[in-house]
């Protein structure tokens, strides 16, 4: 197996260079990290999370989100507004202007996996899935 995880490092590495232009730029002017573009797919449904919900989704800790989500705002990438149901609640959605391109985005870098899983059968897929679920919790720091 660890063959393969060089191989897939190099795939997560060049995803920058792989990112729509008007992403990239915004990336890279306001030094936008691998971690910030976690927050992006976790959005592009167009649900509304409050920082909370974005950090149990992660897996990181309350003020690490609550730093991605600030970032991604000054980025203009976030759009961050009061619940209406509970005002001591902040949620945070994708703006509307990016969403084409965290789409695009996406689906370019989802690509290999989808065929890839399309190949298993379900309980493969659940094996598959329990793997990379332990491991990321193993990676955990």
């Amino acid at each position: 197996m660890l063959l393969h995880v060089p191989l897939l490092a190099a795939y997560f590495q060049r995803a920058r260079g792989e990112m729509p232009p008007q992403l990239r730029r915004t990336f890279d002017t306001h030094r936008l990290t691998a971690r910030h573009g976690a927050v992006l797919p976790q959005l592009v449904g167009g649900q509304q999370f409050s920082v909370t919900e974005l950090a149990a989704r992660l897996g990181v800790s309350l003020s690490t989100a609550s730093e991605l989500v600030g970032s991604l705002g000054e980025a203009g990438l976030v759009e961050r507004a009061e619940d209406p149901a509970n005002r001591r609640r902040t949620l945070v959605s994708l703006r509307e202007e990016y969403r084409p391109a965290v789409e695009a985005f996406l689906a370019t870098r989802s690509a290999p996996l989808l065929r890839a899983l399309a190949t298993l059968s379900e309980e493969e897929r659940a094996g598959f899935r329990a793997g990379l679920a332990a491991w990321s919790r193993e990676a955990q720091p």
